[in-house]
């Protein structure tokens, strides 16, 4: 833990942390031996020592760290001398997650935490005193990957989904996720919508490492985000009959996995179809997924990514159709059930526009992947800052990000913070 006189000595100015060495220090929590890279769930043991991993750099620093009730932990560098209920208004906030899919890479959502920390220690070498407050926030389940909705912990802040559909959401174990939140200290009836704490956030940039190219063939290491393209996730539900793989003819069957091989190969098809048309089957599950058992039923997730939100309901609905046909011919039933949608988000201009200025000549990206980022746009002004990924892989153990890359992002968001608060 922190000693008393660390504490001091970060407080008063110590040397700048690098976010190489901070990305260090957490290398070993979550490592994932089956799928290599890492798995660290919400809630689970990694995603806690993360957490806590966080609020003792937090502290280290001098930040006054909470946590709200949709479990989203919050530092903050208080205006020296200011207090009363006012005194947190009209922040600059930065920040990202920590939690990952299954097998991930390092950088997502970490890189984003790491580089808040760095920037807040740039600020204090060059004896910088907000005018703002400013806070780093991490946000739970931005991954979706045990509970199946992406970016939960802002979806509850902003209001962006029903409390009562996210207090029934289960993981995979059948647990729900007001009984796994409850058992980690929060209210369950407490979680939704937050007035007041969106009302304290004056603009939230995120920084995140990119998940594409766009940085690797435009040969720089930062860029300012402008859009995050329409997506979403469809859970497709196929039912058949149960039964014996050796006494059953072929013939007389009513598989649904026969049923699902076909919806795979019909959801690349119908991705083909239309230009930019993202689409993808990352998760299937057979119900009792017993070798020797023919399916009684099988779940595929689908997620379905377009710039245009029309093209991307269009190329949903055509998938419907397609496992609809699909089913039938198999004598099975079918059912697309929609568990998360997200609208093109384009990013703030006016503050885009303010970053353009304090960071000359960084390019302009958009993206496919999700962020808190987006869905925070809705409700207060955001940006994103993209750091460059030499891969162009994430969501894998192959994602990276060169060290001379990660400072410069952290410098780059220590430029923005200071320009903005």
């Amino acid at each position: 833990m922190t000693t008393t006189a660390e504490h001091s000595a970060s407080a008063a100015g110590a040397p700048p942390a690098t976010v190489a060495g901070l990305m260090a220090g957490i290398a070993g929590t979550g490592t994932d031996p089956a799928r290599g890279g890492y798995t660290r769930p919400v809630f689970s043991t990694a995603e806690q020592d993360l957490r806590a991993w966080f609020t003792e750099q937090s502290e280290l620093r001098g930040l006054a760290v909470e946590t709200d009730a949709n479990g989203i932990v919050w530092a903050w560098w208080d205006v020296p001398g200011a207090s009363g209920p006012r005194a947190r208004d009209n922040a600059v906030v930065t920040g990202s997650h920590l939690d990952s899919v299954p097998g991930g890479g390092a950088f997502d959502g970490p890189l984003g935490v790491a580089s808040a920390l760095v920037a807040i220690d740039i600020l204090r070498a060059r004896g910088h005193a907000p005018v703002r407050p400013l806070a780093i926030a991490v946000f739970p389940e931005e991954e979706g990957s045990r509970f199946g909705v992406a970016c939960l912990g802002s979806r509850l802040l902003a209001g962006a989904i029903d409390p009562d559909r996210a207090r029934r959401l289960r993981d995979p174990d059948g647990n729900t996720f007001a009984d796994v939140s409850a058992a980690h200290g929060l209210d369950p009836n407490r979680l939704g919508p937050d007035t007041a704490a969106l009302a304290r956030i004056g603009q939230f940039v995120e920084l995140h490492v990119e998940q594409g190219r766009g940085l690797i063939d435009l040969n720089r290491p930062v860029a300012l985000g402008s859009s995050i393209l329409g997506h979403g996730r469809w859970r497709l539900r196929l039912t058949g009959q149960g039964n014996h793989a050796g006494t059953t003819l072929t013939e007389d069957r009513r598989d649904p996995m026969v049923a699902a091989a076909a919806c795979i190969s019909a959801v690349r098809a119908v991705a083909l179809r239309r230009r930019n048309v993202r689409a993808t089957v990352g998760r299937i599950v057979p119900v009792p997924g017993g070798t020797n058992v023919i399916a009684s039923a099988v779940d595929l997730w689908i997620d379905v990514r377009h710039p245009d939100d029309a093209v991307t309901a269009a190329a949903v609905a055509d998938i419907g159709h397609e496992a609809r046909m699909a089913a039938a011919g198999e004598g099975c039933g079918m059912e697309l059930i929609e568990e998360s949608l997200s609208p093109t988000t384009h990013f703030d201009t006016g503050l885009r526009d303010a970053l353009a200025a304090l960071l000359p000549g960084a390019p302009v990206l958009d993206t496919g992947a999700g962020h808190d980022a987006g869905v925070l746009a809705a409700r207060v002004p955001t940006a994103m800052l993209f750091v460059r990924n030499p891969t162009g892989v994430s969501h894998s153990p192959e994602e990276h990000v060169e060290d001379d890359d990660a400072e410069a992002g952290a410098l780059a968001l220590a430029d923005v913070l200071a320009g903005l608060g």
